[in-house]
């Protein structure tokens, strides 16, 4: 057990100088602007789909409304720079509470429930968020979004490019992460894997239940409004087509596909189903179809399972001996 414990230490400690290295290598080199748009977006995924992962793979209760709250720290951050000049960094901060407030208000009367009514409620929850950034005009101006959204500033340096913005998504991404894998391995993410698992004997061992699904609850959509703060500041134009409910299936996609309660998973099957689409564009009217069989095989394949991934790293090194001793 001692030799496992170690052994998982070592590929958590190879996994976060990767992304370190990932912060300050891959931004320098000469993409094209395409490229690195993509891969901001693939990162804010990878946010939005840790934080998911907290209430839906760590403590096992399925929402279906998850991009609500990112479409709330969207247009709070959004509005209060456009219509007040305030600072970007000012914006995120205000997006993250706004965020964590309205999951509250949510998770208040809806966490007593569980399963299937759950999954509608937030899902009902996403939707009226949407009417209303689409019909309230004098706030939110509709179909029409809210353009010229400024970029963040820093020490004096206009965060411009996306190539810059990639060093800044990359750093919140990695801050995200370390908070999220500690609250994990903590008593009160121990807590909430044993709510998972059997919330009628967490109980009786003490631990209450519904309060620690409300804090990972909070914890969750404020995560999830700083993401949608910093879309906001990056793309520079918002309306309310880029929060569908749909896109909360798709979040929810990245938790199973990158493994429940997996947060190298989640960052993982984030980046896959971001890029695949786009990978698969010269396929024309057969990509959905294509992209669907993908996702079919990855999921029977496991491909997004750690342990899956060493054990068939190991056998193409075997393979690769067995052939040079040939």
């Amino acid at each position: 057990m001692k030799n496992k414990n170690v052994l998982t230490k070592k590929y958590h400690t190879i996994f976060l100088w990767c992304i370190l290295a990932a912060l300050f290598i891959f931004p320098a080199l000469d993409f094209s602007q395409y490229v690195y748009r993509i891969c901001v977006i693939s990162v804010l995924y990878a946010i939005l789909a840790m934080s998911l992962n907290l209430i839906s793979g760590v403590a096992g209760q399925i929402s279906l409304g998850h991009i609500a709250y990112y479409g709330i720290g969207a247009y709070t951050s959004a509005l209060l720079c456009v219509n007040f000049g305030v600072s970007v960094w000012v914006g995120i901060l205000v997006a993250f509470l706004v965020s964590m407030i309205f999951g509250l208000l949510i998770a208040l009367p809806t966490l007593k429930l569980s399963g299937g009514y759950l999954a509608i409620l937030t899902m009902s929850f996403a939707e009226i968020i949407r009417l209303i950034l689409l019909n309230w005009t004098s706030v939110t101006r509709g179909p029409m979004g809210i353009l010229n959204i400024p970029k963040p500033q820093l020490f004096g340096y206009r965060i411009r490019s996306s190539s810059a913005y990639l060093w800044l998504v990359l750093v919140i991404a990695v801050l995200v992460y370390v908070v999220l894998h500690n609250l994990i391995h903590s008593r009160f993410g121990r807590n909430l894997k044993a709510i998972r698992d059997d919330e009628i004997s967490s109980e009786a061992m003490g631990i209450h239940v519904y309060r620690h699904k409300v804090i990972a609850f909070v914890i969750s959509t404020g995560i999830a409004g700083v993401a949608g703060a910093l879309y906001a500041s990056y793309m520079e134009f918002i309306d309310p087509t880029s929060f569908i409910s749909d896109e909360s299936t798709v979040i929810l996609s990245m938790v199973v596909l990158g493994g429940m309660g997996n947060m190298k998973g989640s960052i993982l099957a984030a980046f896959l189903l971001t890029v695949l689409p786009e990978a698969l564009r010269s396929f024309s009217n057969y990509r959905m179809l294509v992209y669907g069989v993908v996702l079919v095989v990855m999921m029977m394949l496991k491909i997004t399972d750690w342990s899956a991934l060493k054990r068939a790293f190991k056998a193409a090194v075997t393979l690769k001996k067995e052939r040079g001793d040939e």
